[in-house]
């Protein structure tokens, strides 16, 4: 079923063609497509490729694979930069495919060290270096792009499985561990079809069989428990078009349109606008947000509004999130900016990167690492903005002590993509790691309300102005991942390599 790859010239670009065609495979696995299977047979191919290669051969392989996986699955940023940021035709043609080169470093990578360790351990049985070393090279690697230059963990095999059996490996190991038990069932699927070993491929589909069977298991147990009295809450999905969003003539047309949303939900607890919802600064805002604060206080309802908050001292700028309605005003600001966009990395070399892609506020500063939950209608809520729901390490931080999640985003940036759903996909992964609810408010969609389980309660139609009303269980406890984060599986799968490799140099100094 699954070709060996030949180090012979001429045979060489069959594996390489097949490494292309996984790869482009692999973002069918993903929302909106959710075919998930896909995510274990696309790394099998993948696998196939790299075994009996030369690590130059893997490495060669790894980077095709990336590229058309990352070609396939991330493409749409093309359409920040050019159809949102203006940038030439030609220019963000350019920058998407360096983007999309830089990412496909990192299966390069696995493929490598894959090879390289299994050249090194030849006392193990082929079948067993396949199981023991691949899915830790992978692993590794994802990792390793989820830090990088701050991180763009998108596509992470772990975010397929959210509707799959595997999914309950999260509340234990995170995105990451559903990751590795990902690429183990791939490495035992290519195991299990070695032609001509009818045990050892039996022994093979008996463990990935049981892999799933126990996984589904997991789910049994509860790590979170209900604490207080269910929240009404709504959240407000403007649509309002990114090439409009920032016009200083759209500004009082904005800020009209989501207040006459929000005030037919006065009985709900808890309002959530989008990020930066109200396209301004605080100080602008503020004569705005007193008036809707006089209005809430009377039903008992708080909102949480998304703009841009200058420090009046150091002059500095956040993308923030802001409490009003209750008692003491309280904000939240975005930690984990996006690269190029919201602030340039090594701005003395790159500089004018960001004024060439002209992104309307782009220069803002990192909030505190340390900002405590917002206290919300009663609860302490996690607040993120935009994507740094994609970094379960961060969220956590926050966490046993908030009882809710909250996302806003302006996904606007890649309407009429893929990403959208992407980005919701990921989402539910944050809830079923830390058995809370997530309400995620977006500007254009997909905004939705998702169960500790990580399954959509509600959802808004994309391109619509639309209110999302549901009652949502605060949640008290720490799931496993929320008190060891992601340490564990990424420490045990280098201790797993580390041992395989002093065990061989052992092995042969005897």
């Amino acid at each position: 079923m699954f070709p060996h790859a030949s180090e012979k010239g001429r045979r060489c670009w069959p594996a390489d063609l097949l490494a292309l065609a996984a790869g482009l495979l692999l973002p069918l696995a993903f929302s909106p497509f959710d075919l998930y299977p896909l995510a274990v047979l696309s790394p099998a191919l993948l696998f196939s490729t790299w075994r009996g290669a030369t690590p130059r051969r893997a490495l060669q392989r790894g980077a095709l694979y990336g590229l058309g996986m990352f070609g396939a699955g991330v493409n749409w940023i093309f359409l920040s930069i050019h159809e949102y940021g203006h940038v030439p035709w030609g220019l963000a043609l350019l920058l998407t495919l360096l983007f999309i080169v830089v990412l496909a470093v990192f299966p390069a990578l696995a493929g490598w060290l894959a090879a390289r360790l299994e050249r090194h351990c030849r006392s193990l049985p082929r079948d067993v270096a396949l199981v023991l070393i691949y899915p830790a090279a992978w692993l590794l690697a994802e990792w390793a792009r989820g830090w990088f230059l701050t991180g763009f963990p998108w596509l992470n095999l772990g975010y397929s499985q959210i509707d799959a059996p595997l999914a309950a490996i999260a509340p234990l190991l995170g995105v990451y561990g559903v990751s590795y038990f990902t690429a183990l069932s791939a490495a035992l699927l290519l195991a299990a079809m070695a032609p001509g070993r009818g045990r050892i491929v039996g022994r093979h589909l008996a463990m990935l069989v049981a892999l799933w069977v126990g996984a589904g298991l997991l789910s049994l147990p509860r790590w979170t428990v209900p604490t207080g009295a269910p929240l009404k809450v709504s959240l407000v999905q403007g649509n309002i078009p990114q090439d409009l969003k920032w016009q200083p003539a759209m500004r009082d047309p904005t800020v009209a349109l989501y207040s006459r949303l929000s005030r037919r939900h006065w009985d709900s607890d808890l309002i959530v606008w989008p990020e930066t919802a109200m396209p301004m600064f605080y100080r602008q805002a503020r004569p705005y947000l007193e008036a809707l604060a006089e209005e809430a206080r009377p039903h008992g309802t708080e909102l949480l509004v998304g703009l841009i908050y200058q420090d009046p001292a150091q002059h500095r700028y956040y993308n923030s999130m802001v409490s009003v309605g209750g008692g003491k005003t309280a904000f939240y600001h975005k930690q984990h900016l996006v690269p190029f966009t919201e602030y340039l990395p090594f701005s003395t070399v790159l500089g004018g990167v960001v004024d060439l892609l002209d992104v309307p506020m782009s220069d803002f500063s990192a909030g505190d690492g340390a900002q405590p939950p917002l206290l919300l209608a009663g609860q302490p809520v996690a607040v993120s903005i935009c994507y740094e729901d994609a970094f379960g390490e961060e969220l956590i931080r926050a966490l046993p002590q908030a009882t809710l999640l909250v996302n806003v985003s302006n996904d606007a940036w890649f309407a009429g993509s893929i990403a959208p759903a992407q980005h919701l996909q990921i989402a539910r992964m944050r809830a079923l790691e830390t058995g809370r609810y997530l309400l995620r408010a977006t500007n254009t969609g997909l905004s939705a309300i998702v169960d500790p389980g990580g399954d959509i309660v509600a959802a808004s139609p994309p391109f619509r102005e639309h209110v999302l009303s549901a009652s949502v269980q605060p949640m008290a406890g720490a799931t496993p991942y929320v008190r060891l984060g992601n340490g564990p599986v990424v420490l045990l799968s280098g201790l797993l390599l580390a041992v395989l490799v002093a065990l061989e140099r052992r092995a042969k100094s005897k």
